[in-house]
C-alpha cells in the first residue's frame, strides 16, 4: 500500500494511472466486446478519485480518466486526424472532471452508509449527464455510450426497450459504484447489497413485464456490400460492382434491396444513365433499391448525403437528406477557428450540407422504412421518432472504409441492436465494406454479418412487428430523472454547506492593539 501511495504521490504519475484507468471500459466494446468487463471496469477509476488528496485532485482523475477513456475509444481516429484525436479526447476528457470531484464528495475518506447509499443513485446519475453533453453531435455524438458495450446482452436488450441506452448506462455505472463500496468501504456494504439486488430485480422485472413486439410477417431485404473499390474512377467501378451483385438477386422474391453510404457518387440528375441502369435492377429484381447518393446536387448548392429510393421506373421521389454530419469528417465544427485540422489530417475540405426532416418512405405492399445515414444510427432519439412516426423497418446505409481494419466496423453494427431493441423495430445496417448486419425487434441478429473482407449481397428474411415500446412512448425519462437527481442533490449540498457555515463557532477576535500599534499586554 505504501508503495502505491508513493507511486501516485507524484501528479504525473497519478494522471497518467487515472487514464490508463479510464481507458479499461473499452475493452467491453467490439472488438474485444468482453461485455462483462464494463460491470466492473469503473472500479479502478473509481478508488483512485475517492483517495484523492484535495477535491481539484478528484477532478484532474476526473478529466485525466475522461481523457484515457475517449483516447481508447477512439484510436482509430489517429491515423486521420493524427494529433488532433488528443485535443478532442483531452476536450471531452474534461467533461468527466465534475465527475470525479462527484466521487471523492460521496465516497472520500469513511463514508456514511448514508453517504455510499447516496453515491449508488448520484454517481450514474452524474455520468449521465456528462454521456448527455458529449451526445451532442458538435462534441462527436454518442459514441461509446456506457450502455452500449450491453448490446449482446438479451436481458439488457429487455431493459433498453424500457428506458434506451441510457437506463443501461444508469445501471452499469451503479454496479461499478456499488463494488467499489464492496471493496473500500466496509462500513456501506450493506447499501451496496442493496443497490446490486435492486439492480437485479430491475432487470428481471424487464424481462417479465416489458410488452414484446409481435411479428405481423417477414419480408424479404437484400444487403449489397461492394467491398473495397479504391484508386482512379472508383465510383464508377463500386457502381458496376454493386450493379453486378443486385443482378444476382433476381427471382428471390424481394421487398426491398439496401446499399451502403455513398454506393452512388453522382447526382442521379446529371447522370440520367446511371438512374436508367437502377431502374433496371428495380424491374430485374422486382424490388425498390435504396441507394446513397454523395455527391453536389444538381437542384441546391453544395453536397449532401441522400438515401434515394429507386423503383422500376427510376427515382420515386422519396429522398432523404442526412441531417447529422460527422464532425471533422463531414464538416469542420467552427471553420475560421479549426481550418487547420485540414492539414495535419482527413478532415472534411468542404463541408456537407445537412438535411432538415426525418422521412419514412413507403416501399409498396404496406412497408414502410425509416433511413438513417452513418454515424446516424448512434443517436437514439432519431431512430425512436422514426419508430413513432410509423417505421416498419430501420435502416442504417453506413461507410467505415477508412477504417476498416480497425475496432469501428464491428462498433458501429452493433449500435443496430440496441436502436432495434429500443424501439421495437427490426433494423438493417448496409455497409459499403462491413459489417453489414440485420437484427430483430428483440435486437437479436438475423443470419450472419457480411464482415469486412466480403464483397457480396445477402437475403435477410426480416420479422416485421407491430406495437410499442415504453421507450418509444416515454422517450429519455432515465435522462430526466438523473438530471433530477443531480438537481436534488445540489440542492441538498447547498443547504449543508450553509448549515455548516452558520453552526461553525466565530473566528477569534483579534488581540487589542495600543495606542503605540503594539499588542495589549494584560497584566503588564
Amino acid at each position: 500500500m505504501k508503495t502505491l501511495d508513493h507511486w501516485l504521490a507524484s501528479p504525473w504519475r497519478r494522471s497518467g494511472t487515472a487514464a490508463v484507468a479510464g481507458a479499461l471500459p473499452v475493452l467491453a466494446f467490439p472488438g474485444p466486446a468482453l461485455w462483462w468487463w464494463a460491470w466492473v471496469a469503473l472500479v479502478p477509476w473509481l478508488l483512485l478519485a475517492r483517495t484523492a488528496p484535495t477535491g481539484k485532485r478528484a477532478a484532474y482523475d476526473g478529466w485525466c480518466g475522461g481523457f484515457g477513456f475517449m483516447l481508447a475509444m477512439h484510436h482509430w481516429l489517429m491515423p486521420n486526424l493524427h494529433v488532433f484525436t488528443f485535443v478532442i479526447a483531452a476536450l471531452l476528457g474534461a467533461l468527466w472532471a465534475p465527475w470525479g470531484w462527484q466521487v471523492r464528495r460521496l465516497l472520500g475518506g469513511a463514508p456514511s452508509a448514508g453517504r455510499a447509499a447516496a453515491a449508488l443513485v448520484v454517481l450514474p446519475s452524474g455520468w449521465l449527464a456528462v454521456e448527455l453533453v458529449r451526445s451532442w453531435e458538435g462534441l462527436g455524438g454518442p459514441w461509446g455510450v456506457l450502455g452500449a458495450s450491453q448490446w449482446q446482452v438479451a436481458p439488457a436488450l429487455r431493459l433498453a426497450s424500457v428506458g434506451g441506452v441510457w437506463l443501461l448506462s444508469f445501471l452499469v455505472v451503479a454496479v461499478n459504484v456499488a463494488v467499489a463500496v464492496l471493496v473500500a468501504v466496509r462500513r456501506a456494504r450493506v447499501p451496496a447489497l442493496a443497490g446490486l439486488v435492486a439492480t437485479a430485480a430491475a432487470t428481471s422485472a424487464a424481462l417479465v413485464w416489458s410488452p414484446r413486439p409481435d411479428a405481423d410477417n417477414r419480408v424479404a431485404i437484400a444487403v449489397v456490400q461492394p467491398g473495397i473499390v479504391a484508386g482512379r474512377d472508383s465510383a464508377d467501378r463500386r457502381f458496376d460492382r454493386e450493379e453486378e451483385l443486385t443482378r444476382r438477386l433476381a427471382d428471390r422474391d424481394l421487398d426491398l434491396i439496401v446499399w451502403g453510404e455513398s454506393s452512388v457518387g453522382f447526382d442521379l440528375d446529371d447522370r440520367p444513365d446511371l438512374a436508367r441502369r437502377l431502374a433496371a435492377l428495380s424491374r430485374e429484381t422486382g424490388a425498390d433499391i435504396l441507394v446513397n447518393v454523395d455527391a453536389r446536387r444538381s437542384d441546391k448548392p453544395g453536397i449532401y448525403k441522400s438515401s434515394v429510393l429507386v423503383g422500376p421506373d427510376g427515382p420515386t421521389g422519396d429522398r432523404y437528406d442526412k441531417m447529422r454530419l460527422v464532425p471533422f469528417g463531414e464538416y469542420v465544427p467552427a471553420r475560421s477557428l479549426l481550418g487547420w485540422a485540414t492539414s495535419v489530417g482527413e478532415a472534411a475540405g468542404e463541408d456537407r450540407r445537412r438535411g432538415t426532416e426525418q422521412v419514412v418512405m413507403d416501399v409498396g405492399d404496406g412497408l414502410r422504412i425509416g433511413p438513417m445515414v452513418c454515424f446516424e444510427s448512434a443517436f437514439p432519439d432519431m431512430s425512436r421518432r422514426l419508430a413513432a412516426d410509423g417505421a416498419d423497418v430501420l435502416l442504417a446505409q453506413s461507410s467505415t472504409s477508412t477504417f476498416q481494419h480497425t475496432w469501428a466496423p464491428a462498433q458501429h453494427a452493433s449500435l443496430a441492436a440496441l436502436r432495434a431493441a429500443e424501439t421495437g423495430r427490426p433494423m438493417v445496417h448496409a455497409t459499403l465494406t462491413g459489417v453489414s448486419a440485420v437484427y430483430d425487434a428483440n435486437g437479436s441478429r438475423i443470419g450472419s454479418w457480411l464482415g469486412t473482407d466480403a464483397s457480396a449481397s445477402r437475403v435477410y428474411e426480416v420479422p416485421v412487428t407491430h406495437g410499442s415500446t415504453p421507450y418509444v412512448r416515454y422517450g429519455d425519462w432515465t435522462v430526466r430523472g438523473a438530471l433530477l437527481v443531480l438537481a436534488v442533490w445540489a440542492a441538498a449540498e447547498g443547504v449543508r454547506t450553509v448549515r455548516l457555515r452558520r453552526s461553525a463557532p466565530p473566528p477569534p477576535a483579534p488581540p487589542a492593539r495600543t495606542a503605540h500599534g503594539s499588542p495589549a499586554r494584560p497584566g503588564h
